[in-house]
């Protein structure tokens, strides 16, 4: 159950910080480069939420369950 709850709650966050992302693309628009659009991505505290959520992600599907024993 945790498991799950831990996969959905990542998946927000990365869906969250996607989405913010991607709206941050119209500053490429108005002239910046992608060098200076990443830079400017490494400052946007919401961007880091799309890397929390897929190292949450990553961790609830492949971290080993412990074993029950009987």
């Amino acid at each position: 159950m945790g498991r799950i709850f831990f996969l959905l709650l990542g998946f927000g966050l990365s869906v969250a910080g996607g989405v913010s992302m991607i709206m941050y693309v119209n500053i490429m628009a108005a002239g910046l480069k992608f060098v200076e659009y990443v830079k400017f991505l490494s400052k946007k505290g919401n961007c880091y939420l799309f890397v929390l959520g897929l190292i949450m992600i990553s961790l609830s599907i492949y971290y080993p369950q412990p074993r029950k024993n009987k």
